[in-house]
């Protein structure tokens, strides 16, 4: 999240947590005027944005008959972590992935997208990081959640994390030494640290999270990278020349897409960034990546 409260609502708004009349409203209280909210909107390059429809086999309903949802909660360091788990129907054990919100919990989209995960094969879990503060539901305004997310450190995510994909390892119905990882946004830079400590993680797929800096942190990662990044996300991107750099240096195994013309949240088919064609083609490349590092014949 921004520090800027206006720019903290564009993210937002990017990200689905309400549509483009909404955040108009909410920047009027903070600018005063509709013209300087409408103006915020138009600097931000929102004004005229459609949101494109999302196809309408990316979705997977909670009761689609090839996976099993449910609600679990683990055990963690910092008390009880709220997830939703979500096993394929296929002969397991199976590979594992974490699934990693953005910054406002784990909403409705993220369930999705854990599903999503399921739906390709693999045993899916989406980690509720407001957790020790109650847990996403606790927090129905995008806002609070966003204030929310804000509160939490590095460190306890972290170790939630951690305690998810040990819990995930020692399971009968997960094939332990094949975990790996999705996030998106601020859970994407939580997906890079989680990769960078902990020796168990062999696949971690970024979209549009923050670079570690120094970079050379990137020297511990033991497993394989995917990297995915849109175009027009500038500030995000100032950080890809040093990741790109220190994976080099480090031989580390990596992937590295950024698709032209796409936003920050280009993944995020409820938000005003959401970009169809740069979505499907970022999915497909996720799902092959952990088919390739998670899934293929060890000799």
């Amino acid at each position: 999240m921004h520090d800027d409260p206006i720019q903290s609502l564009i993210h937002l708004h990017e990200d689905g947590a309400f549509n483009r009349r909404e955040l108009i409203e909410r920047l009027v209280k903070y600018t005063g005027s509709l013209a300087a909210a409408t103006a915020a909107v138009e600097q931000a390059g929102l004004l005229h944005a459609q949101t494109q429809a999302c196809p309408a086999d990316v979705k997977v309903p909670e009761n689609a008959p090839d996976i099993d949802p449910s609600s679990v909660t683990l055990h963690g360091e910092g008390g009880p972590i709220y997830c939703y788990m979500v096993l394929p129907k296929v002969a397991l054990p199976r590979p594992a992935v974490l699934v990693i919100h953005e910054n406002r919990g784990l909403n409705e989209h993220i369930k999705d997208v854990t599903r999503r995960v399921a739906r390709a094969g693999f045993v899916a879990l989406g980690v509720d990081l407001l957790s020790r503060q109650g847990g996403t539901d606790q927090f129905p305004d995008p806002v609070a959640a966003g204030q929310a997310y804000n509160r939490t450190t590095a460190a306890a995510k972290r170790q939630d994390l951690i305690s998810c994909l040990l819990t995930l390892k020692d399971q009968s119905y997960v094939q332990g030494d094949r975990l790996g990882s999705v996030g998106f946004c601020a859970g994407g830079t939580d997906c890079i640290d989680l990769a960078l400590n902990s020796p168990d993680l062999s696949a971690a797929a970024v979209f549009y999270g923050g670079v570690p800096n120094p970079a050379d942190s990137l020297q511990n990662m033991s497993g394989n990278l995917l990297a995915i990044y849109g175009e027009q996300d500038t500030n995000t991107n100032s950080g890809l020349p040093r990741l790109l750099t220190a994976l080099l240096q480090y031989r580390k195994g990596y992937e590295m897409h950024v698709y032209q013309g796409a936003r920050h949240a280009f993944h995020n088919d409820t938000g005003a960034a959401y970009n169809s064609a740069a979505a499907c083609d970022a999915w497909s490349k996720t799902i092959a990546f952990f088919g390739r590092h998670l899934d293929a014949p060890r000799a």
